[in-house]
């Protein structure tokens, strides 16, 4: 075809986390990847996030981990407090047993630091990056992939990864659905850290639960920056504007908290919010030669802080299914991809289904009001440090494998 622009073993269609982590893992397994994304430059929006050590420790296994922990922080403990009273209702320390047990640290990083790790991963493994390429279709029959952009371009591969989010375009190939408006929003911001600021926030993941809101703080850039988040219920956002004009959303949300989460507010920056969205969770990800991967497959709330962990999950399974079908000691069996996509889908959407249920519950159970929020602090208090029985299922060894039968929503994290 005249207008065929590359021709590739495999062509990831976005540059997010998901998008570079399965270049990454593809590319080390050896094949010629192609990553397209539709920004005229590579970067990350937003502010922190956290790894959990599901998360970390496919760092891990790239060899990633310690550009992570240079620029990272490893917090001491996860505290939650009652955002109405201030008092602790639970804590899980971070350190010591908790890293031991699940081989890996937690640590809690900007965005836009995981990205350029992962972005200079890709390029130092020598993944094709090519940008200002919107992918509107694509089509897998026959032995070759196509995907076809907005410009006329048509890029030619053995098999396709659909990485383009939670607005997915590519999702369409497999599902007919659509973002579903959680009625939440969220403002963030990080401010320099001063002498002012209290010290115990430079060292825990702090989360204020309060009635239809919370707030979460924790430090970042090795203690140079401290990061904030707040979570809300927003009528605007129920009626189906994502951005608003004003603050008084904010202000009313948080008028019965405590003085340190309304001082906590003034480190947020209101020019932007945004608006919570997941999706339902669907079991098919594949089609033909071509699969979905992070939010494109998943969209999930932020509660369990999961977002980018399983993306890099879904990475990891990805280059063992595939090392498994695609790449032989004879070399690259094209026709076995295929295959390797419906190995890591079954892999897979069993678990990321339960990680995103399992958001939305955790989600309601940290907003509740009256009786069903004196009931929820009574069971968080009744928790010990150290008591993992809730949090094996998602921060395991046995990631990727079936989860452990817990009470749904029981785990310690936050967004």
């Amino acid at each position: 075809m005249s207008n065929v622009k590359e021709s590739t073993d495999v062509l990831v269609v976005g540059g997010g986390m998901a998008g570079l982590a399965g270049a990454l893992a593809l590319r080390e397994n050896g094949a010629d990847v192609t990553l397209v994304e539709v920004a005229p430059a590579f970067g990350e929006v937003g502010a922190g996030l956290q790894m959990a050590p599901n998360a970390s420790r496919v760092l891990k296994r790239w060899g990633l981990l310690e550009k992570a922990l240079e620029i990272g922080v490893q917090p001491k403990h996860l505290v939650f407090r009652d955002a109405v009273t201030g008092e602790e209702l639970t804590r899980q320390t971070l350190g010591g047993e908790f890293e031991e047990r699940y081989g890996a640290p937690y640590v809690v990083i900007h965005r836009s630091d995981l990205h350029r790790i992962l972005l200079e991963a890709c390029q130092a493994a020598g993944v094709t990056l090519v940008n200002d390429v919107l992918v509107q279709k694509v089509e897998t029959g026959g032995d070759r992939a196509r995907a076809y952009s907005a410009k006329g371009e048509v890029f030619e591969a053995d098999a396709i990864l659909a990485a383009d989010g939670l607005k997915s375009t590519l999702r369409g190939t497999v599902a007919n659905d659509g973002p579903v408006n959680s009625a939440y929003v969220a403002y963030r911001g990080t401010v320099p850290i001063t002498e002012e600021t209290p010290a115990t926030d430079l060292e825990d993941v702090i989360v204020y639960l309060g009635p239809n809101c919370h707030l979460v703080q924790y430090p970042l850039r090795k203690g140079q920056l401290l990061n904030t988040v707040a979570v809300f219920k927003s009528p605007s956002f129920e009626r189906g504007e994502e951005q608003y004009g004003g603050v008084d959303e904010l202000q009313a949300a948080y008028k019965d908290c405590v003085p340190a989460v309304q001082e906590a507010l003034k480190n947020l920056a209101t020019g932007i919010r945004w608006p919570m969205y997941d999706r339902d969770p669907i079991e098919n990800w594949v089609a033909g030669r071509m699969a979905l991967i992070g939010d494109a497959a998943h969209p999930m709330l932020q509660y369990l802080a999961q977002g980018a962990c399983q993306a890099l999950e879904d990475a990891a399974v990805l280059q063992d299914a595939a090392r498994n079908r695609v790449f032989t000691p004879e070399g690259i069996d094209a026709g076995a991809w295929e295959a390797a996509f419906r190995d890591f889908n079954e892999e897979r959407a069993a678990r990321t289904a339960r990680v995103q249920r399992t958001a939305r519950i955790w989600g309601e159970s940290w907003h509740v009001d009256g009786v069903a929020r004196v009931l929820r602090n009574m069971l968080f208090k009744s928790r010990g440090d150290n008591n993992f029985q809730y949090n094996d299922w998602l921060y395991g060894r046995n990631e990727p494998g079936a989860p452990a039968e817990v009470p749904a929503g029981a785990v310690l994290a936050g967004a």
